[in-house]
């Protein structure tokens, strides 16, 4: 075991700090007197307790991280924090199995937005709170966080911070320094997370709704304070803001970084996702709003595109909010949507799915097959911008995209075996790898996942690492050779 302890130690600290972390809510809590004080009072104890007690019997063997220990190090952290955070749901609703809490402390922290819980109108603040500030946690990542932290205590951060970025080229940084770039991240993420609120609240929104609304919007999750999603509130305004914070929440945070420290939108411009992104992104609203419009869904045109464009970009974008139940949409429509949400996310967002820049090389991959086969001795080198997308990414882009497919066949079979619906199997492993929140028929906006078995719940769970940790992190912890000496 004392091989592993440059690698529990870390883990032992990045617990400490989560229990830290759940002072927050603590103080919310108390702060409106309401009844899950002691929820988490206990949750801070065991958390703190148990990283204190990890962090302290490892100290002998801390040394700096190498790559297969940063592996090892984000796979056990976001397998074991929602164990952790968990607690102040399942201490507070003893009602709740162990699976349910789990699956929803998953969610949370992983930003996807699925939930087995309802009632929550009539939920102590503090609770809802927790459940979205596990999304703003978990948006940019605990990990990234706690790497701006570590190197401090003399634990070197880069090869964790590499396995946890998503994106399919992690070698560059924005700073020299690997602290100083999630610092930077976690800046911007900050600045974008206040203004979200303080626009939320200037339409008519509540500030703690307009607060927690906030975190689940910049870490793209989907938690509510209401069962009806966003359509609670019946807004265009605030619906507008939400679409508004979930574009940008969907744009690489290196370039809003990079805009906002050399003060000019340039880096937009320079951002190679951004155009296929935005097109893609109009060109589907339009597309699905005069399509529906055939089939007279809402009452007019103008309704029509309201509701087309929040779901569009609420769903593509792995939001997950709601205002109204697509599931009545023509089948088209609603695969669409779910399809989008595969993709559309940029590299470097707080989004799921394969991310833009991995479609972006797959299509000019298959462009350049296609050339080649009428010319067989054509150059034609794949090119993002004036760069060179070396042959090493498009192997591992085309390496991913097939395991992807793969991962999605595999476990939408795995719950058709245990009995459930193929549309409902298929959208929820769609919607959880992607980390979107709502799928479709059982698992759709109007409904919970507290419709599944514990099995099927645990697959969900499963799905939602994967796609949080884009598959390969967690699969290279899986084979057999990553364990040999």
């Amino acid at each position: 075991m004392r091989r592993y302890h440059p690698v529990l130690n870390p883990l032992g600290l990045i617990i400490l700090i989560f229990g830290l972390l759940m002072g927050v809510p603590l103080a919310v809590s108390w702060f409106n007197a309401d009844n899950a004080l002691t929820a988490y009072d206990e949750s801070i104890l065991i958390t703190f307790s148990a990283g204190l007690l990890l962090w302290t019997t490892t100290r002998s063997g801390k040394r700096d991280l190498r790559v297969r220990d940063g592996f090892l190090l984000v796979v056990l952290t976001w397998v074991t924090l929602p164990l952790f955070a968990a607690l102040p749901l399942w201490l507070y609703m003893p009602d709740m199995s162990f699976t349910d809490a789990y699956f929803e402390a998953t969610s949370g922290l992983t930003a996807t937005g699925a939930t087995v819980m309802s009632g929550l109108d009539d939920l102590p603040l503090s609770i809802n709170f927790w459940r979205t500030f596990l999304h703003w946690i978990g948006g940019m990542g605990v990990i990234v966080l706690a790497v701006a932290i570590l190197p401090l205590l003399g634990i070197g951060g880069r090869q964790l911070f590499k396995a946890e970025t998503p994106g399919p080229m992690k070698e560059s940084s924005l700073t020299p320094r690997i602290a100083e770039t999630a610092k930077g991240l976690w800046m911007v993420y900050l600045l974008l997370t206040v203004a979200c609120t303080a626009s939320l609240t200037g339409v008519g929104m509540e500030f703690w709704d307009a607060l927690m609304h906030a975190f689940s919007i910049l870490g793209l999750g989907g938690f509510s304070t209401k069962d009806a999603s966003l359509g609670h509130f019946n807004s265009v305004p605030i619906e507008l803001v939400a679409m508004g914070f979930a574009l940008l929440s969907g744009i690489n945070f290196a370039t809003h970084f990079l805009a906002l420290r050399n003060r000019s939108l340039r880096a937009y411009s320079m951002d190679q996702e951004l155009p296929f992104y935005v097109a893609v992104l109009v060109f589907s609203i339009v597309g699905m709003t005069f399509y529906l419009m055939q089939f007279d869904v809402y009452s007019d045109g103008w309704n029509t595109l309201r509701y087309v464009a929040f779901h569009t970009i609420s769903l593509s974008t792995s939001l997950g909010f709601a205002t109204s139940d697509y599931t009545f949409w023509p089948m088209f429509a609603q695969m669409w949507i779910l399809f989008l949400g595969s993709f559309i996310a940029c590299s470097g967002s707080t989004g799921g799915g394969i991310k833009m820049m991995r479609a972006i090389i797959l299509y000019k991959q298959v462009f350049r097959e296609v050339l080649r086969a009428i010319h067989p001795s054509a150059m034609a080198p794949v090119r993002l911008g004036k760069t060179r997308v070396s042959d090493n990414i498009l192997h591992a882009v085309l390496a991913f995209s097939f395991i992807y497919m793969v991962t999605i066949v595999t476990l939408s079979l795995v719950l058709s075996a245990t009995g459930l619906e193929l549309i409902t199997a298929f959208s929820a492993v769609i919607a959880c790898l992607n980390n979107t929140g709502p799928g479709l028929n059982a698992v759709g906006p109007a409904s919970t996942y507290a419709v599944l078995t514990d099995f099927q719940t645990w697959v969900c769970a499963f799905a939602m690492l994967l796609g949080r940790l884009e598959i390969f992190t967690l699969l290279v912890v899986l084979t057999p050779s990553f364990w040999r000496k």
